[in-house]
């Protein structure tokens, strides 16, 4: 397993608010995705999807992406056939908000990781809304990890059933939800970093969350992470 990246260039062809920028670029994957019928049937599909993609670099002090200015978004993957698929649409395929012009692929090198952290905002979905207040910091814990093992077994048919210990301890980098708009509602997660433990379990599945990222909504912008290697 290797994970994938792809820094996208993207002209953007309106001024956009932050808060807006990652529904309308899940539109713009998914309007590439549905031009194969393969991908489309990929795209319309409940399964894991197995990528995640972060928000526009560099980040602008207003929070207003500029018009006629080009971005940088990564998305990243562990499927080398659709990385090099949407690497060679996007580069060329416009929407209302944006213009790809571009973009550089390669392989995120396989060494041993102290930490990940959430670029964008980690997400887990429940009838209530926002976890605290609902359920206790272990029960949000175990539901994070419990999601990183499911799809761990979805992608490489591999059960963990030994125990294990994926971070030494893990810290929230906001002292308040992070408020995402998306179809007409507020979805609100954390960032988080995590101290990865140093056994051969944890490094496999921090590498996965790297390539498809923590929690849920991934293809929505949720659950992007960043890494430190010791």
């Amino acid at each position: 397993m290797f994970v994938y990246e792809y820094k996208s260039k993207i002209w953007f062809r309106k001024d956009l608010p932050y808060q807006r920028v990652a529904e309308k670029f899940a539109y713009f994957v998914d309007s590439v995705l549905g031009k194969e019928d393969q991908y489309l049937e990929f795209h319309k599909s409940i399964a894991y999807k197995g990528y995640v993609y972060d928000s526009p670099y560099p980040i602008e002090k207003d929070a207003i992406y500029k018009k006629d200015k080009i971005y940088t978004i990564r998305i990243r993957t562990i499927s080398r056939d659709l990385i090099e698929y949407l690497a060679s649409k996007l580069a060329f395929h416009e929407t209302n908000e944006f213009r790809g012009v571009g973009g550089e692929l390669r392989i995120i090198s396989k060494k041993t990781l102290e930490q990940i952290y959430s670029v964008t905002p980690i997400l887990i979905k429940n009838d209530f809304g926002y976890w605290r207040g609902h359920i206790t910091l272990p029960e949000f814990e175990e539901r994070l990890i419990a999601n990183l093992i499911k799809k761990y077994k979805y992608f490489t048919g591999k059960e963990l059933r030994e125990k294990f210990m994926l971070y030494d301890y893990m810290e929230f980098c906001n002292q308040k939800p992070i408020k995402i708009p998306y179809k007409g509602i507020n979805l609100l997660g954390d960032k988080i970093c995590f101290q990865i433990a140093n056994n051969k379990t944890a490094q496999e599945l921090a590498y996965l969350a790297i390539g498809v990222g923590m929690g849920e909504n991934n293809t929505r912008g949720f659950g992007f992470v960043n890494y430190k290697y010791l």
